[in-house]
């Protein structure tokens, strides 16, 4: 990910609720080098970003050998108009065709219906809640996870 991209990235406003993935000051830039890559449409409109490991697990939960921790999130102007399959799936393909990890993992806030759905289409399965004390209040994850298919 170029720096120009995780510029663009950090000011993306989400509206109502979906304002608590708005960035701040201490998380407003990514870098390939944390494990953060851009999803570009054929077109060169940045769709969104994706990331592994560290950068996609939330603070207390702990890392697990066989599994791979992702996190995506998409670019405001696509959010809500039905393009969130599409973008998880070349994500996930992506992560598929790049690990030899038995598992994916990801955390969505418990209130998120939206990436819950998408995520339950892509086969994962709810694992359990995972809370996390964040300026003052606890806020409650939904930890999915899948079986990664061998490639073929």
């Amino acid at each position: 990910m170029t720096e120009l991209i995780a510029t663009e990235i950090a000011i993306w406003a989400y509206p109502d609720a979906w304002s608590v993935y708005n960035l701040t000051t201490e998380n407003a830039l990514f870098s390939s080098a944390a494990g953060y890559f851009a999803v570009v449409g054929s077109n060169g409109t940045l769709v969104g970003f994706a990331c592994s490991g560290l950068e996609a697990r939330v603070p207390g939960l702990a890392e697990k050998s066989d599994t791979l921790d992702i996190g995506f999130g998409m670019n405001p102007v696509f959010v809500g108009q039905g393009h969130g399959m599409e973008f998880a799936s070349v994500i996930m393909d992506y992560f598929q065709k790049s690990t030899s990890r038995n598992f994916f993992r990801c955390v969505v806030q418990r209130w998120n219906e939206r990436s819950l759905r998408t995520l339950k289409s892509l086969k994962f399965d709810e694992n359990g809640i995972h809370a996390v004390a964040r300026n003052g209040k606890t806020v409650d994850y939904t930890i999915l996870s899948r079986t990664v298919e061998p490639n073929l």
